[in-house]
């Protein structure tokens, strides 16, 4: 079977459509179609559930997924090492990432991977860190940003210790504080972050056995400081996300110490070009830290 199937099967799989993933890979969509009948063909069994809303993986196409990546990454791999012989270090880094880490670290890490490595192609793929955790596990990331307490499957560099913060309005009672503690928040109408997985804000109300009074779950970190601007309720945001705040905002620390680790989580056999972003994002942090 050839690997190029294999490769419009993971694409395929990923974006869930023919069309989109025949625009990705510079295909037509009948060519990938006819890619995609005949993997079924050699394999014996459907590998999709076809309808009008789109495609599904099939129980059956779900498992093979797992070791197609599997396969696709040892030739990656392989094609590595080569270039690496030859003197050309080339090939492709799938990054998992979130908001802060997007925003603030991975242009420079990017920029810094260009210059020393201008042929290793790097991908970014955003989600939380139980999403970031299972793409490693299944092989659809080399590696991954995520908070340290938040896995324990794989190798993780510990990075920053990022301190969790209270923004509150300049209209609210509390902008005037130098601190604040948790056990003060009870009560107040609180803007929740909201995620999937490992969760530090949850986790901090939990620890100081309080109900936190949520007057909006929100996701976009953006969204959440425009809510806290407009003394809608306050907020906890880690220190990273704080950097840029608008105008009518305050930020205070908290009288607990609260912070999250963000670390870099990886396969255990990554590859030279996995390596080598491995390499840089350490090496830029310590000497922007």
């Amino acid at each position: 079977m050839s690997l190029v199937k294999y490769e419009i099967y993971s694409k395929v799989s990923e974006l869930q459509s023919f069309t989109k993933a025949a625009e990705v890979l510079g295909m037509t969509q009948s060519a990938v179609s006819h890619a995609m009948a005949n993997l079924e063909k050699e394999l014996g069994f459907t590998l999709f559930h076809r309808s009008r809303g789109g495609l599904t993986l099939t129980n059956e196409g779900r498992s093979m997924l797992v070791s197609i990546r599997k396969v696709l990454h040892y030739d990656e791999q392989v094609q590595q090492e080569a270039a690496k012989i030859t003197g050309l270090m080339k090939g492709t880094v799938k990054v998992g990432t979130f908001t802060s880490v997007s925003s603030t670290w991975l242009p420079e890490i990017i920029k810094s991977m260009e210059q020393s490595y201008p042929y290793i192609r790097i991908e970014l793929i955003e989600g939380d860190y139980e999403a970031i955790d299972r793409w490693i596990l299944n092989g659809k990331l080399d590696c991954g940003f995520i908070n340290v307490d938040s896995s324990s499957h794989f190798d993780v560099i510990p990075l920053k210790k990022d301190r969790l913060r209270c923004i509150v309005s300049t209209d609210h009672p509390f902008s005037t504080r130098s601190e604040i503690s948790v056990q003060e928040l009870k009560g107040i109408p609180f803007i929740m972050p909201t995620y999937g997985g490992y969760h530090e804000v949850k986790d901090l109300f939990a620890k100081a056995e309080i109900q936190p009074n949520i007057r909006f779950e929100l996701m976009a970190e953006d969204s959440i400081k425009s809510m806290v601007a407009h003394n809608f309720g306050v907020s906890i945001l880690p220190e990273l996300l704080l950097e840029t705040i608008p105008k009518n905002c305050v930020v205070m620390p908290l009288k607990e110490e609260s912070y999250r680790i963000l670390g870099l989580a990886m396969k255990f056999n990554l590859s030279p070009a996995a390596k080598r972003f491995v390499e840089i994002t350490e090496r830029w942090l310590a000497s922007f830290y």
